[in-house]
């Protein structure tokens, strides 16, 4: 761990609070600098857009619209075709999801640095292989932030959103249904891993299914992300960062979540790598409210307290915690594995930094 500061610590702007504090009252001498706490939130979410950057960028390569905005990469027909079974149009919205990550860290950090704040930088962890499949671009094979090779998703949040009866904020021991079990048992690939991950429709259509379901599971993270932080802002210009940005993941969540409710009914087919398997059921047809492929508006539900009528919110938005609540998803998700150490001593503390943040009054109190 100690190494990791030190690598990071000159000039790299990730470990800017020697004992993890991120108070409010520490104000920048400059009368245009940010409360510690609001740069500490800005920049976890400019990494978190760096890390979501990163995936994106893969999945555009292989089965988007690689071109001089999203540029790099050649999709593969066969796993193109098999995301295309979720819906036609699935290639451009990848890109554009894509494009929208890239546009959200650089804005994020040119803000930072403009208010002279330091911006996020994960640059010495770009060390991942990532597919070296035919397509992908191989001046960034072994230089991949995120690995998508060996995920285990958790799904719950389709049902979380469908249940009437039950917030997180308020029933936080409440374990919601999986939508597709089998996701959450076992790592899986959402991408060719090499050429020969090709050879058999039915693995290539499971594979482009589990993306289906990795799209709206990261994306209802920062749903809640940026509500969440928002709560702990103190300049109303940072406020306004927040929820301009956070509505637009919100609306990759809803279109991811529609899509993913198409995935192509699959039984028991086994990875000719690892031998996991994986179930992905039909939840178009006969399937309880809380599974049911096409409500895909939130359901209402118990919000703030109980004796209070039910209200169609985001959620979960409890404040406490929330950045280390992404780590720690993200993390169980399989994402960083092959990340060293260092990574999550990096990782770990722009989160608790974002966490320290306190709202402060116009006085600095």
């Amino acid at each position: 761990m100690a190494t990791g500061a030190a690598l990071l610590a000159p000039g790299a702007g990730l470990l800017a609070h020697p004992k993890g504090k991120a108070k409010g009252h520490h104000r920048p001498p400059n009368e245009n600098g940010l409360t510690e706490g609001d740069a500490a939130l800005l920049r976890f979410a400019a990494a978190a857009e760096i890390l979501e950057t990163d995936f994106w960028v893969q999945y555009n390569e292989l089965a988007g619209i690689p071109d001089s905005e999203v540029p790099g990469g050649t999709p593969i027909t066969a796993y193109q075709n098999a995301i295309i079974q979720l819906d036609a149009d699935m290639p451009q919205y990848i890109h554009d999801n894509t494009e929208d990550e890239f546009t959200h860290f650089t804005f994020l950090n040119a803000y930072l640095v403009s208010k002279g704040a330091a911006p996020a930088n994960l640059d010495p962890f770009r060390t991942l292989m990532g597919s070296t499949a035919t397509g992908v671009n191989t001046a960034l094979i072994g230089k991949r932030l995120t690995n998508l090779t060996q995920l285990t998703l958790d799904t719950s949040w389709w049902t979380r959103y469908r249940d009437p009866d039950h917030n997180p904020d308020l029933d936080p021991n409440f374990v919601f249904p999986q939508a597709v079990p089998t996701l959450f048992v076992g790592e899986h690939t959402a991408i060719p891993r090499t050429d020969s991950d090709l050879n058999n429709a039915d693995f290539v259509q499971a594979m482009a299914n589990t993306a289906g379901f990795h799209f709206p599971t990261i994306e209802q993270g920062g749903n809640s992300l940026y509500p969440s932080m928002a709560q702990r802002a103190t300049s109303v210009e940072v406020l306004r960062i927040l929820i301009s940005i956070g509505p637009t993941e919100t609306m990759h969540f809803q279109t991811w979540q529609d899509k993913a409710g198409n995935a192509v009914p699959l039984n028991n087919i086994i990875d000719p790598v690892t031998g996991v398997t994986v179930t992905f059921p039909d939840l178009t047809k006969n399937q309880p409210e809380t599974l049911q492929a096409n409500l895909i508006m939130p359901e209402p539900c118990p919000f703030l307290r109980r004796n209070l009528p039910p209200c169609s919110i985001i959620r979960p938005t409890e404040t406490e915690g929330i950045a280390m609540g992404v780590v720690k998803f993200l993390t169980d998700m399989g994402l960083f594995k092959g990340q060293p150490p260092a990574f999550f001593v990096v990782l770990n503390r722009l989160a608790a930094d974002a966490d320290a943040a306190e709202r402060e009054d116009e006085n600095g109190d």
